[in-house]
């Protein structure tokens, strides 16, 4: 009797946890947009017999549950701190790495060769008609090898950017694999977020640089303003319990001369950054302001030069070290931009033309990169 009862009561509190949670669920409010994770989440899907006949509607739903689930954030950091208890690796698809470093998972089995051969083909279409630049930036997991789990997987980009570089032309790909690898030992990626950092940004310019025939202007890497030492990016959002904090640092050098930044054809600034994110989780958007889908700046350096760049948020820390050498910049993302590339880069190509840069992180450049 007492096994019967106990279970029952067991049965019990189950159930009433989860009307409590249901009902807490039902009277809250969705959220749009996480800060902790840096992210939109996703929202109600809309009901078809169709979506639920094939399924989507059950993924989508499930997705929605898992995002908007009422105390989730707390949720996640309870399961982290439980999967450290128990030394597990990989969490949320983030691996704890050696020297407190966090670097996110990306699954060979995610990244197929039809994937590659798809962005690689709308890659080359860009290179042959604007004679761009490709510098696609490798992600932690391939340079900072030593910080990764013993036997952790991770997609192989160095045979990606050998496909790459095949296809668009030793002229026009920058190595900037060769450059990160020889810097590994350096803080060039952050340890708790997925972009390089001022660094990196720094050595990725230089073989930008080299690659263009240029003397680069001479920045000092001694010299790099710390304006953050409490930055935790988007990988510790994953495992939302406390970390190592990163420091964010700029060169001075970029401010020299005034400049005028105009977002989105609307908003306009009198700097590359913007402090005010150094107040918020997503510190990251302090280079140019986070993501926009188009950003026009004009410095005082280098009359009638023009570059336009094609990108993800990995180009937002290296556009700054480019300014000193044109007089105009003009930046698109793809991910933000809805019109039709090619005739947004006629509108804007001056008579005398203009250097393209596509600026991407490998994993991003398979995830995103498509245009119109």
């Amino acid at each position: 009797m007492d096994d019967k009862r106990n279970a029952l009561l067991t049965v019990g509190l189950i159930c009433a946890v989860l009307f409590v949670l249901g009902i807490a669920d039902l009277c809250n409010s969705d959220r749009i947009y996480s800060e902790t994770e840096n992210r939109v989440l996703a929202s109600r899907p809309t009901f078809s017999w169709e979506s639920l006949l094939s399924g989507e509607y059950g993924d989508d739903y499930e997705e929605y549950m898992s995002d908007q689930f009422v105390g989730r954030d707390k949720w996640v950091g309870i399961k982290t701190r439980a999967d450290i208890l128990f030394q597990k690796k990989e969490i949320n698809g983030v691996y704890l790495g050696a020297d407190r470093y966090l670097i996110g998972v990306n699954d060979p089995k995610k990244y197929t060769e039809q994937m590659e051969d798809s962005r690689i083909a709308s890659l080359k279409k860009l290179v042959n008609r604007w004679d761009a630049k490709v510098m696609l930036v490798p992600t932690a997991d391939n340079i900072l090898t030593d910080k990764l789990p013993a036997f952790a997987p991770h997609y192989d980009e160095m045979r990606l950017l050998a496909k790459v570089k095949e296809s668009v032309g030793e002229e026009h790909y920058i190595d900037v694999y060769s450059a990160l690898q020889e810097h590994a030992g350096e803080p060039i990626y952050y340890r708790t977020d997925h972009h390089w950092t001022s660094l990196g940004a720094y050595y990725g310019f230089l073989a930008w640089a080299d690659n263009m025939g240029k003397f680069p202007y001479p920045y000092n890497t001694a010299g790099m303003k710390t304006v953050s030492e409490d930055f935790q990016g988007t990988l510790q959002s994953r495992i939302n319990v406390a970390w190592t904090k990163d420091r964010i640092q700029y060169f001075p050098e970029t401010e020299k001369k005034s400049v005028s930044v105009t977002y989105d054809f609307a908003d306009t600034a009198d700097s590359l950054y913007a402090p005010e994110y150094l107040e918020t989780k997503n510190q990251y958007g302090f280079f140019l302001n986070d993501n926009h889908a188009f950003i026009e700046i004009h410095t005082g350096y280098n009359p009638g030069k023009t570059l336009f760049v094609i990108k993800d948020s990995y180009a937002n820390s290296m556009i700054p070290l480019l300014a000193a050498h044109y007089e105009t910049i003009y930046v698109v993302d793809l991910r933000y931009f809805n019109g039709k590339l090619f005739q947004l880069m006629e509108q804007y190509e001056p008579e005398q033309g203009m250097d393209v840069l596509v600026l991407y992180d490998c994993i991003h450049f398979l995830e995103d990169f498509k245009f119109y």
